[in-house]
């Protein structure tokens, strides 16, 4: 791919030396002072105040020490006592498709079919003809009762746009018929190796696609143009901003066109971090396959700039949980006649293994979707291998998501040094019909917070956004109550898995920048460190941890400058 090639190539000239910065070395620029700061340094886990110079911290303490750091053009923001974190770091989003959906219809909230049915005619109504209907996050699992949707629902009021709106977890998507006549699939076309076309009792598509099997209408969609990227950027970067993530790690587009657009929303963060309009700090992953033309180019993980890095790695080895695609070792309770599906890309699990094998010899990160516990255990037995085959070296091997744990696998994490890579919003969300998925054993190590941190593993929290809110206080909010979003378990769902608001906080900022190879630079509050910054609009740590979801982030701080006041 030229296009990739010429990425890589600008990037290698856009890197930027670290900056040295010695503390307490002339005036500070910004300057915090009579608050909690937690700072995420256990030598020093709380000050009153913090002293900011250029784009980074250069001193920690109390309010009279970091006030002799200032000058007449110093800003002091009194902080009246209100806590601060290091910026969040959301360790999984989908950036571009999360920007994008926000400007897309709207199905999320939709709680029955004729809902669902009624947004999808008024957006229609708005656009013009022959323009694609795209995202929507739809969730079946909130109609009564739960029930696939078909495109005969939708067709009598889309007929002049062809329609691909995606489920909550981006596994499974609905078309209309016409983008079933555009991308010319009918009862004739064949199965999917890795996906699903969901078919009725004459064998006629439904309009149902699970997994790979999306790709055979993806393959039809116009491809985005750069204006368009970069202004589902600019809006990802906003929503951002206003919840306190200085940093997200972009797992990238799972689309059948998804490497081609991922490069151009690569250079679209180029062309922002160019302009000076690059407010958020990224780690980008391309699909495994393109391992070698990253080699090629020498680009090892962790290369790039303080704002934009390349070097990182996304594969699958299953579907979702509510897709029914999520890969098990027994039938789901609901659906006996499956145990789900390995991944496109797990079907010839030697080949999977090689491509793993080859680009973690050449110095790349590597992050594996896995969410099932046979394709979890599957992962895990890969690397394993292997780091026996490679040897030690740095990399900080990733698990996407790691919902459905056996027992016996938790240990593994820790004893071969895997990161795992959760999203405890899912948690709340999933957990109003998990049990009937998958049954009441299964879930006793379901989003397994507390036993993988008593087992000694790394957290690294995340949103997974578009498919959850890319707010980090209501993922601890998730995980410190485990209450579902139904209402129905207030004392949390499986709580016996509850962790600290301390840990969970240390998941959204120590653990995501210990993901991605960043905890040397970010992070902590501390004296060298980039200055990224949010303050609340309560203390966290001392509230009724149910009172979390309705705290706020009041003040964004990044890269040194104030960026996000709330009113």
């Amino acid at each position: 791919m030229q296009a990739l090639s010429i990425v890589i190539a600008e990037v290698l000239t856009a890197v930027a030396l670290f900056p040295v910065v010695a503390s307490g070395q002339g005036q500070a620029d910004l300057v915090l002072v009579r608050g909690k700061i937690w700072t995420e340094n256990p030598r020093q886990p709380e000050v009153e105040a913090v002293a900011i110079q250029g784009n980074r911290i250069v001193e920690v303490g109390d309010t009279d020490s970091v006030l002799k750091l200032t000058g007449p053009k110093t800003r002091v923001v009194d902080l009246k006592g209100r806590r601060v974190v290091p910026g969040f770091n959301d360790a999984h989003v989908h950036f571009y498709m999360g920007g994008d959906g926000i400007t897309s219809v709207q199905l999320h909230e939709a709680s029955s079919a004729e809902e669902f049915r009624k947004r999808i005619a008024d957006f229609a109504a708005s656009r013009p003809k022959g323009e694609w209907i795209l995202n929507g996050n739809w969730d079946h699992e909130r109609w009564t009762p739960a029930h696939l949707p078909a495109h005969q629902l939708i067709d009598e009021v889309t007929s002049d746009n062809p329609v691909f709106v995606n489920r909550s977890d981006g596994h499974m998507a609905l078309a209309n018929a016409l983008a079933l006549k555009l991308a010319g699939v009918d009862r004739n076309t064949k199965d999917v190796p890795g996906g699903v076309i969901v078919r009725d009792a004459n064998g006629n598509p439904t309009g149902i696609f699970k997994d790979a099997a999306k790709g055979l209408i993806e393959r039809v969609l116009p491809h985005p143009s750069m204006e368009h990227i970069l202004s589902a950027l600019q809006a990802a970067q906003e929503y951002a901003t206003e919840n306190g993530v200085t940093s997200v790690q972009d797992m990238g587009v799972f689309t059948a066109q998804g490497v081609n657009t991922m490069v151009d929303v690569i250079r679209g963060y180029q062309i922002l971090e160019k302009r000076g309009d690059l407010r958020v700090r990224v780690s980008t992953h391309l699909p495994l396959a393109d391992w070698k033309r990253l080699a090629s180019a020498g680009i090892m993980a962790d290369f790039g700039t303080e704002k934009l890095q390349l070097g990182a790695l996304k594969s699958f080895a299953d579907g979702s949980l509510g897709s029914t695609t999520a890969w098990f070792f027994e039938p789901y309770s609901d659906a006996p006649e499956t145990s789900g599906i390995p991944s496109q890309e797990l079907l010839d699990p030697e080949e999977m293994y090689r491509e793993m094998r080859d680009a973690d010899r050449a110095g790349l990160q590597l992050a594996v979707h896995a969410i099932g516990d046979r394709a979890i255990r599957t992962i895990l037995d890969m690397f394993e291998k292997l780091g026996r085959e490679n040897g030690a070296s740095e990399r900080r091997l990733r698990i996407e998501h790691a919902q459905h744990l056996s027992p016996v696998d938790i240990p593994r994490f820790a004893k071969l040094h895997v990161v795992a890579s959760m999203q405890p919003y899912h948690a709340i969300d999933d957990g109003r019909w998990a049990d009937k998925r998958i049954g009441p054993q299964r879930v006793k190590t379901t989003y397994a917070f507390r036993s993988l941190l008593d087992a000694g593993a790394v957290l690294a929290f995340g949103s997974d956004w578009f498919v959850a809110p890319m707010n980090p206080l209501a993922g601890i909010y998730a995980a410190v109550t485990r209450r579902t979003l139904d209402g129905q378990n207030p004392d949390g769902w499986v709580p016996q898995q509850k962790i600290s608001v301390r840990e969970a906080v240390h998941a959204y900022t120590v653990g995501s920048a210990f993901a991605s190879l960043e905890d040397g630079i970010k992070g902590t509050i501390e004296p060298g460190k980039l200055a990224d910054l949010a303050v609340l609009s309560g203390d966290i740590f001392y509230m009724n941890p149910v009172e979390i979801e309705n705290a706020k982030v009041n003040i964004t701080i990044f890269d040194g400058k104030v960026i996000f006041e709330r009113k």
